[in-house]
């Protein structure tokens, strides 16, 4: 009998890779990274078998929809298949849960609601529309629910996105929400060029906005807002003085590779203190 050879191992992401370096580099933030190592995995897992959606959206009601500041894309957009989504969420609540990031109860809830798929597909519905802009209040459920949808849905939401990118231009978009999602930034990247891109904490887009203005207030006066960085130059914090409300980025204009938002939100993870000792939430 002939021995087949065995198969090569997957190359590990760039992703992946600069996980492990900062485990080794940090071994007080192993427990984030391998939390972090355990959701990107997962993540793109789902991803690489969610196909391209078909956005059926007319170029006039995109352009509507940006001037109007309004997301774009519709909870159908969204390319949804149940019985994938249930076990994401089900993965994603057990990742969680397994590094003390979910109460036990919670977790509990969040099982039972996925494996009840009449329960949970008006849930999903309901909470995105009420986050998008669409309206609406959002859904009861577990604490913890809406940490796990935004983690679960993730890699669907990121091919609405990709469809939509070769369509609309971002250039004119001012509004501190996502134009894709309408969710709030969770990380930003300050460009070669000096220009300043926010990063969606929902489906991980990137837009333009303002270099000094708060995201979440819209202050503009940069005398009130603080900024501070690392002893390397790497990533960056700005305060805002008026909310009192902070965002981190990496700064890309003498970087090595490109903004890694699973990296780089772990990375920066004794940023959250050193900003919270200085009065910001």
């Amino acid at each position: 009998m002939i021995e087949r050879p065995p198969r090569p191992q997957r190359a590990e992401s760039r992703e992946v890779v600069e996980l492990k370096q900062i485990k080794a580099a940090q071994p007080e933030l192993a427990s984030a990274v391998d939390m972090q190592l355990a959701l990107v995995e997962m993540q793109r897992r789902v991803q690489s078998r969610v196909p391209l959606p078909w956005i059926s959206a007319e170029d006039a009601w995109l352009r509507e929809q940006q001037t109007a500041g309004r997301a774009l894309i519709r909870f159908g957009d969204i390319p949804l298949e149940w019985t994938d989504f249930r076990l994401t969420l089900r993965q994603t609540a057990d990742i969680l849960r397994r590094f003390d990031a979910l109460e036990a109860a919670d977790h509990a809830a969040i099982i039972t609601l996925a494996r009840d798929g009449n329960a949970l597909e008006p849930i999903v519905s309901q909470w995105y529309n009420a986050t998008s802009g669409v309206g609406g209040q959002r859904p009861d459920g577990p604490a913890g629910l809406e940490q796990v949808l935004v983690l679960a849905l993730r890699p669907f939401l990121a091919r609405s996105v990709e469809v939509l990118m070769q369509r609309v231009d971002l250039a004119g978009w001012a509004h501190a929400h996502c134009p894709f999602c309408a969710w709030e930034p969770e990380f930003a990247v300050i460009l070669p060029s000096g220009d300043r891109q926010l990063i969606c904490g929902r489906c991980s887009a990137l837009w333009p906005f303002a270099a000094f203005t708060c995201p979440f207030c819209a202050n503009a006066e940069r005398s009130r807002v603080t900024s501070f960085t690392t002893r390397d130059g790497r990533y960056r914090v700005y305060g805002c003085d008026a909310c009192h409300r902070y965002l981190k980025a990496y700064d890309a204009r003498n970087a090595a590779r490109p903004v890694l938002l699973a990296v780089d939100t772990i990375a920066t993870l004794p940023l959250d203190a050193a900003a919270m000792q200085r009065g910001y939430a």
